[in-house]
């Protein structure tokens, strides 16, 4: 392991950007960042792990929603600063109930068209939207959008 990550280019902050695809039909489901003990416990579970730069911690993808990741391939660029995984995704991947997080599509006269396919309701995943912000309070921090 250590070797693999003497590899990796990590910035600054100890992160490196992680584009997740999907293994079947390799569109693009998420951006994410992953610290080395994120990348450790993805190589070590098969489940993509991440951290959270707005809660600053470590995550495991699907811990709440129960929208795991799971590993099939990982390769790294040319620069050895980003990371492709290539996976099976559960049910969806973005937050808001879409399959990828990449689910608008911006045109060039500013119009943008939700292009993306909702699979699930967020408020039956995560609670009301009231009990997201309330948690966000709690720790200090504001919900990004």
């Amino acid at each position: 392991m250590k070797k693999l990550l003497e590899r990796l280019k990590f910035d600054k902050k100890g992160l490196i950007p992680v584009i997740i695809q999907d293994v079947d039909t390799n569109e693009v489901l998420m951006l994410a960042y992953m610290n080395e003990e994120a990348f450790i416990m993805t190589m070590e579970t098969g489940k993509t792990h991440f951290w959270s730069r707005s809660r600053e911690k470590l995550w495991l993808k699907g811990e709440e929603s129960g929208n795991y990741q799971q590993v099939e391939d990982i390769y790294f660029d040319c620069d050895a600063d980003t990371l492709l995984i290539k996976a099976h995704q559960v049910r969806g991947a973005c937050h808001k109930g879409y399959w990828s997080c990449f689910y608008r599509q911006m045109k060039k006269n500013g119009e943008v068209k939700i292009i993306g396919k909702k699979v699930f309701e967020p408020k039956k995943v995560y609670g009301p939207k009231e009990t997201i912000e309330k948690t966000y309070e709690a720790l200090g921090k504001k919900e990004k959008k």
